[in-house]
Parts: C-alpha cells; structure tokens; sequence
C-alpha cells in the first residue's frame, strides 16, 4: 500500500481526508461532533493524520510516487470554520478545580497548532481554508498555516475576553508575528469578530475569496506558488528561522491561560456556558449571542442587562426581583434633568 493510501485510509471519526494528485495536495476536513470545536477526539485524529504525512513523506518521494506539497485545512461544517476550545469541557474542569485535566487539553491543542504552524517540519506549505465563522481556537488554528485563505463572507474573532479569560492556545504569539503586538492585543482584548475583509486589510487573511469560492482560490494559489515555489518556501524557512514559532514560548503562554482559568468566577463561567449553548446551534444564534454578551461587558449597565441577573441583592441584603428603572441609560437620565433644569430657568 502506498504512503499516500495509508495516511487517507485511516478509520476517522471526526476528520475526513482526500488527496489531490494533480496538487500534490493533502486536505483534511474538521467535522466535529456534538458541536464544531475542538473536541479531544478531533485533536487525536489531527495528531495521528499530521504524523502519518510526517512518516510517509520520505518514502513517498523515495519511491518517486506523488509526494505531498500541500497540506490543506478546511471544514465539512456548512458555515462553520471551528468555534475554537471544548467550553464545556473548560466549565467542566474549572469548576471540578481540576488543573491537570484542562493543562493536559491546552497541551493537545498546542501540540497541533505548533506541528502545522512548522509545516509538520518538512518543505511543504500548510494553508487554512476559512469558509464561515473560525472563533476562538478556531482562529487560531486558521492562523497557524503558512497560507490564511479566507471566503469574504467569513467571520472571525476571539471573544475569550467575554468570559473574563484571553485565547492562550497560540493567539498572541501568532497574532504579533503577522501584525505587532500593539495590533494583536488590540484584536484579543476587544472581543470583536471582524469581517474577512477587514483582516485582509490588516494582513493577517492572505488570500480574500469571493463566497463559494474558496476551495478554488486554494487550487489558484497552489497553481501560482508552483512555479516559484522553491524559492517561496526558501523565503518562509529563512522567516520561521528569524522569527521561529517556538514550542516552548506556545507552552509557557499556554500555561499562563490554565492558571487564568482556574481563577475565573461563577459569573465568569456562566459568560462561558452562554457560549456553550450557542455552539450547539447555527451561526446565525452564535453571533447573536456573541453580540449580545458584547453588550452585556461592554455597556454600562451591564450587571442587569443579562438575561439572568435578576433576582439581585442589594448591599443592604434586600431582593430585587426585576428592573424597576424606567430608563435603562443613567447617563441619559442625567443629561435629561439637565435639560428640564435648563428649560425650567429660562422659563422662570
């Protein structure tokens, strides 16, 4: 049986793979279950289909068969890219103060990021193909390819910083290689979920799609980088060996996330399963509720704003069943006494 067969006929449970003989060009499909994150069986098959490609890659040209050029990651989730880390599993182990189980995740998913983000240490070029919303690891998954491909009608973001926590799987150390580090703190404490076209703007999306077409533009890019693509990948090993992505530093960070994590508080964990739910449903619920817990940090009355603060306690221990406010905007309350005060002068 030849290398290539025997890294696509693996018995898969949650990734799919197809080989493109004319491409040189491995693609392996994420299609998780219950819901489109990282789950822990997913993160195995992408360790075992990663080491596959490693072990066969040498044979394969050995034996002058099709070796692999290209290693491609895409999505069998219709309008989902990833929505990034196991938040159940998360709430799960921080609330059972269970350290080693959520470090030992965190190292999985450092382990593959870092073995695509080194182009499984051989020359060929890794590309993430974005079709649809990639949050969280998600994104940070897309970021770790050589090549960032994304369709324009693609949503991306890390709205760790929602929950009371911060991407700690490879985000940072990503993020400031391609854009600065001003630029990436930026990105990870806002919360928000750009549009394709924006990070396109920005640098870090290299390829822009049109929607539908993204497969497509992976084939073009793979046509155009053919032809130069000594000299290409001569340019990016001479990059990775004066900026590598370094293993340890993905570690250290990664750890720093455990420890964050372990701190974060009931109310921060009921931020986190909000999310949870979201994950079980389409895109279009995912960003609403990623829009509405934006408002429920971000405003200023954002203790009652959620769905669930009410009943509250107050500092004299009395119970507030519901809002009793009749304007939810102090500020605006505030400027209208001034204005009444005002129109009242001037009518005295």
């Amino acid at each position: 049986m030849s290398g290539v067969a025997e890294f696509i006929n693996q018995d898969y449970q949650q990734l799919s793979v197809r080989y493109d003989h004319h491409q040189s060009a491995a693609w392996f499909y994420m299609n998780p279950s219950p819901r489109a994150c990282f789950t822990p069986t997913l993160l195995t098959e992408i360790k075992r289909f990663q080491k596959m490609v490693s072990q066969n890659y040498h044979s394969l040209k050995e034996h002058n068969q099709h070796p692999v050029n290209y290693v491609v990651l895409a999505s069998q989730t219709p309008g989902v890219f990833n929505l990034g880390g196991d938040l159940n599993l998360f709430a799960q182990h921080i609330e059972e103060k269970n350290r080693d189980h959520l470090l030992q995740y965190a190292t999985a998913c450092i382990e593959v990021l870092h073995t695509n983000a080194i182009n499984l240490a051989l020359p060929l070029t890794t590309i993430s193909l974005v079709e649809g919303v990639a949050l969280g690891g998600g994104f940070e998954a897309a970021l770790s390819s050589n090549v960032l491909v994304a369709e324009r009608n693609s949503e991306m973001g890390l709205p760790e910083i929602l929950f009371n926590l911060f991407p700690g799987m490879g985000a940072y150390s990503l993020l400031a290689r391609r854009v600065g580090m001003a630029q990436a703190e930026k990105i990870i404490t806002s919360g928000k979920i750009y549009t394709a076209d924006e990070l396109y703007e920005m640098g870090i999306v290299d390829v822009l799609a049109e929607k539908g077409q993204g497969r497509e533009a992976v084939n073009e890019y793979i046509r155009k980088h053919k032809r130069s693509s000594n000299g290409l990948r001569a340019i990016r090993a001479a990059r990775q060996r004066y900026n590598p992505v370094d293993y340890d530093e993905l570690m250290d960070i990664t750890k720093i996330w455990v420890d964050a994590a372990m701190q974060l508080t009931k109310k921060d964990l009921r931020m986190m399963k909000k999310l949870v739910g979201a994950q079980d449903n389409k895109r279009a619920r995912l960003i609403t509720e990623l829009g509405s817990l934006q408002k429920v940090r971000t405003s200023q009355d954002r203790r009652i704003e959620a769905a669930d603060a009410f009943p509250l306690v107050d500092s004299n221990g009395g119970v507030i069943q519901f809002d009793r406010r009749k304007k939810r905007d102090r500020r605006q309350v505030l400027a209208n006494d001034e204005v009444e005060k005002i129109e009242a002068a001037r009518a005295s």
